[in-house]
């Protein structure tokens, strides 16, 4: 299955404004997402040690796959954060499950904010989650965080993802979960 994306994705809300989620731009986007990956935060991204070249290729990489996509996400016209999904029956962790039609991986990192603001992760996470979902081809989206990134743990929970086993990648030890489209309504009506 390839990964289809819209041109442009919008929505409002109530405490963050307008949210747009946008193809990657390699060439104009990298440098700010280079600053992004190579923070302390976001070691789980695995690119503390990569150089801005190396960053654009393995993002233009991506650019020109037709089973994988990053996307952009912004808040009121701002950069915001990143949006990778990709088909995981073409990705490595299709070796570790069975990948099943309507699946689609999904890796998110959030920018480092200039002023925190309490629930903007959950907002942005649920509106990657309501993206992906209102494509009616994907029934499960499926991650694989590693097992130590305790803060992605708690948001794949709440948004209803179910925990089945731990996996020893290449590059790490990652948690893979799924979550249903059902789960994921459940799930955020419940919290």
């Amino acid at each position: 299955m390839s990964i289809t994306i819209a041109t442009v994705y919008q929505k409002t809300s109530p405490l963050l404004g307008r949210l747009t989620l946008r193809p990657m731009d390699p060439q104009q986007d990298t440098p700010e997402i280079y600053r992004w990956v190579t923070q302390p935060y976001a070691r789980y991204w695995g690119m503390m040690d990569k150089t801005c070249e190396a960053v654009l290729a393995e993002y233009a990489l991506i650019h020109h796959q037709e089973h994988a996509c990053a996307l952009i996400g912004s808040v009121n016209g701002k950069m915001a954060f990143l949006c990778e999904c990709y088909d995981p029956a073409h990705d490595l962790i299709g070796h570790y499950y069975k990948a099943e039609p309507g699946d689609v991986g999904m890796h998110i990192l959030m920018g480092p904010p200039e002023t925190p603001i309490a629930g903007f992760t959950w907002e942005v996470f649920t509106f990657v989650m309501d993206y992906l979902f209102e494509n009616s081809r994907y029934q499960r989206v499926v991650v694989e965080p590693d097992i130590n990134n305790e803060k992605i743990h708690r948001l794949n929970r709440k948004a209803g993802f179910i925990y089945q086993q731990t996996v020893q990648l290449p590059h790490k030890t990652a948690a893979l979960a799924f979550c249903t489209r059902q789960q994921y309504i459940f799930s955020k009506q419940n919290n």
